[in-house]
């Protein structure tokens, strides 16, 4: 499970990747814990590390400027958070808004979580023809947007103060 955010030197969040793998890049001293999951840790025979929530790369990588998210499926259950857009219950399916029968793809704008009855109901039809308006409009996340929504994280005001720190402890670490 992919469950440890990675930010880049200037606190940029980069991805996310599993707990042994952070495990790794903290330990080869390419990262530092900026959050740890609290009275967890990781033992072995002679030290001790706390289980790390998010991690910092202590050298700036260079990333391709990506505008939006690579659209999924699984993406768009996460950017709904699991919620049926039409009922507001817990989604288990994506319907699409314009239906593909009609010339819908699978974007971010034409696609929301539904329930399964939901999507059912509307079959090849507009959410105008169905009678069921969308309780909340489909929007494009960024990528940063998408791997927070991804690990939990409500939006940009609920985000930690280590987020928005711009101090170095690599550099202490280092010496």
């Amino acid at each position: 499970m992919r469950d440890t955010l990675v930010l880049n030197a200037s606190f940029e969040p980069l991805s996310t990747v599993t707990l042994n793998r952070a495990v790794v890049l903290v330990l080869q001293d390419k990262a530092v814990v900026e959050q740890s999951h609290p009275e967890l840790r990781v033992r072995a025979a002679t030290m001790e590390l706390p289980m790390p929530r998010v991690i910092r790369l202590c050298r700036y990588v260079r990333v391709p400027f990506r505008r939006h998210a690579p659209w999924s499926r699984r993406g768009v259950l996460v950017r709904d958070q699991h919620r049926c857009a039409y009922c507001g219950r817990r989604a288990t399916t994506v319907d699409h808004v314009l239906p593909r029968a009609q010339g819908g793809g699978d974007t971010w704008l034409n696609t929301v979580a539904s329930c399964a009855e939901d999507n059912h109901r509307k079959a090849a039809r507009t959410p105008e023809e169905a009678g069921m308006p969308l309780l909340r409009e489909p929007f494009v996340p960024s990528p940063a947007d998408a791997m927070l929504l991804a690990l939990g994280v409500a939006g940009r005001e609920a985000l930690p103060e280590w987020l928005e720190r711009s101090g170095s402890a690599c550099a202490t670490s280092a010496a």
